[in-house]
């Protein structure tokens, strides 16, 4: 579920939260908002702690793992995502080849 929308978010690092740890990072760091935030122009915060949908400001590294479980989407779609949902907006996350069959009406004939 969506918690909040925030534009031009600062980006928190925590390097005890990463998965993948660098020793050389051992202390928080604050960005400033901005393109290019790691998290983009927009953060959608979910309501599961630290996760959330972003933009990014290297479009190439989408769909590639890079974080703890956040979404990355391009800084347009992001700001677009942002403008059509609202906080308590229900967000699932389907995996497409595990959907199930969708359900037969009543009017659909069945074989």
């Amino acid at each position: 579920q969506v918690d909040q929308i925030e534009d031009y978010p600062f980006f928190h690092y925590d390097p005890k939260l990463m998965v993948k740890k660098n020793p050389k990072h051992k202390k928080d760091v604050f960005v400033k908002p901005g393109p290019n935030n790691p998290v983009g122009i927009v953060w959608i915060d979910l309501n599961v702690q630290h996760l959330g949908m972003h933009g990014t400001p290297e479009p190439s590294k989408i769909g590639h793992r890079a974080s703890n479980g956040c979404i990355r989407l391009t800084n347009w779609d992001a700001f677009r995502l942002a403008s059509m949902v609202e906080p308590g907006t229900e967000v699932r996350f389907v995996d497409p080849i595990k959907r199930p069959a969708p359900k037969k009406t009543a009017t659909q004939k069945t074989k």
